[in-house]
């Protein structure tokens, strides 16, 4: 299954716009294998484009919950930071198609 949304947020202080496409498949024992790719738009200006990868899991309720990581590239000064950084997250998708991301660098 293919999927493309737009969804928006901060990151390092910036708000942001985030359009992202990703893909998900159903593993022999149920689990998900995804990965996906978006561009970062920040209000300032700022951009970023990103891929990452993840595994997940269908809950009882029909949401689905993601961890994995992601890597950014920048040359925006107040995003640059992140093309050293391996972003690990945390993505929600619930039963009405809401989702929820939170990143934290791993260090």
């Amino acid at each position: 299954m293919e999927i493309s949304f737009q969804a928006t947020g901060t990151i390092l202080g910036v708000n942001e716009t985030n359009v992202t496409t990703y893909w998900s498949i159903v593993r022999p024992d149920g689990t998900l294998y995804g990965e996906g790719q978006g561009v970062v738009m920040g209000k300032g200006g700022e951009m970023a484009t990103w891929v990452g990868q993840g595994v997940g899991t269908i809950q009882k309720d029909g949401s689905v919950s993601y961890r994995g990581a992601v890597y950014f590239q920048s040359s925006s000064a107040a995003w640059s930071r992140l093309n050293s950084v391996a972003a690990i997250f945390e993505y929600q998708v619930d039963t009405q198609g809401n989702t929820r991301a939170e990143f934290w660098e791993w260090k």
